[in-house]
């Protein structure tokens, strides 16, 4: 609360901790005002300051085009960045909404529109300090980090073998990418739905990749409902943007990083109090079980693919 009142926001001592764990964010009640706001502390040497302004700028970026993104709010001096006793920290408007229902045909044409308009933004020009989603980072770095430090030993050797073969398939799928900026992270929880208008949050892990790591997140069930979701996706995507059916191959590595990224950050991050408690089935040995399995049908997938 102190570092929201030197921002000039009067405090009424309602402070409720939202559901995030890489960062700490929490709804703040203020004097005066009908609607809370809500402070966003970000983990320490995670990203430094360039880097969480490339991704505010982005934000507002996309508002002035009209695309509706949740931004940060900025003080008198147009800065959205602020520190207090070491931590950085942005304030945001509360805005309400609901996750959309991704299979309704509507939802997935004016998710597919609103990604072509942001994908257009993202192109015209490159992050310079935020990375890229790469196989380096995202493949190699978290299997090297959970083998050697983390994985019980009784299931690395399996964990190796699976791990081993999926670098070798995706590696060729991902060279000469076409990165432009991206959202990164467009799970049904960073859109809220309000009045039929998705609103596009948490821009965190926004970075450099494929057009197509925005889309197949969008996707869900079995083979063939993806498929069919994809379609309405890349014909309501197609009337702003040319879609990068090239990219498609991409889709099962990208789905593949995803899982072994995660695994590595809750590795990662499993000293952390709030981790714990919160994935108390974390390093299990069902986990372990499930991980590596999920991983042999992550490789079915990419030979499928061949």
């Amino acid at each position: 609360m102190d570092a929201i009142e030197e921002q000039g926001h009067l405090c009424n001592g309602s402070v409720f901790a939202m559901n995030s764990y890489e960062n700490r964010v929490y709804q703040i009640g203020i004097e005066e005002q009908q609607h809370p706001i809500i402070a966003k502390f970000y983990r320490p040497n995670r990203w430094n300051k360039a880097q969480i302004q490339e991704e505010h700028d982005f934000s507002f970026e996309l508002l002035a085009h009209d695309i509706p993104v949740v931004v940060p709010l900025k003080d008198k001096n147009k800065n959205s960045l602020f520190e207090h006793e070491g931590f950085t920290f942005s304030l945001f408007p509360r805005k309400g909404g609901h996750a959309p229902e991704l299979d309704h045909k509507e939802n997935l044409q004016i998710m597919g529109r609103m990604l072509a308009r942001l994908h257009l933004i993202g192109e015209k020009h490159l992050f310079i300090h935020r990375p890229k989603l790469d196989i380096i980072s995202f493949g190699k770095n978290s299997i090297d980090y959970v083998s050697n430090d983390f994985i019980p030993f009784e299931h690395k050797s399996n964990y190796d073998t699976v791990c081993h073969q999926l670098i070798q398939l995706m590696q060729p799928k991902l060279i000469n990418c076409h990165n432009i900026r991206v959202h990164g992270d467009l799970h049904i929880g960073n859109i809220l739905m309000r009045d039929d208008i998705p609103n596009l949050v948490d821009f965190d892990d926004s970075r450099l990749a494929p057009a197509i790591q925005d889309i197949w997140m969008l996707l869900s069930g079995e083979n063939e409902e993806q498929k069919a979701q994809l379609q309405k996706v890349i014909t309501a995507y197609s009337e702003f943007r040319a879609f990068p059916y090239n990219e498609l191959k991409m889709i099962e590595s990208l789905r593949t990083l995803r899982i072994l990224h995660h695994c590595a950050w809750l590795a990662r991050r499993f000293d952390d109090p709030a981790f714990e408690s919160a994935f108390p089935w974390f390093d299990q040995n069902s986990y372990w079980l499930q991980h590596i399995n999920d991983l042999n049908n992550q490789l079915d997938a990419l030979q499928k693919n061949e």
